[in-house]
């Protein structure tokens, strides 16, 4: 086949994808969408829950504080 004719057919496929419009099942869609509602918060249930860090703050504040002060005396430039 020619270059032609293969550009025509690409044209009509491309057409053709671009303008069909398949009939759409509102009702299967609002099915969906409702059993999707109901279904999202539990899919997070399962999800470990991070741990409390608060007891380790007082602990480590004082190496936080000297690591801020490392990075205002470095030179930019």
């Amino acid at each position: 086949m020619g270059r032609g004719r293969q550009k025509a057919k690409a044209t009509k496929q491309a057409r053709d994808i671009k303008y069909y419009s398949p009939n759409t099942d509102y009702s299967a869609l609002q099915r969906e969408l409702k059993s999707s509602e109901v279904r999202a918060p539990s899919r997070f249930t399962g999800e470990p829950v991070e741990p409390d860090y608060s007891a380790y703050v007082d602990k480590y504040a004082d190496d936080v504080e000297e690591d801020d002060d490392e990075v205002d005396s470095r030179r930019i430039g």
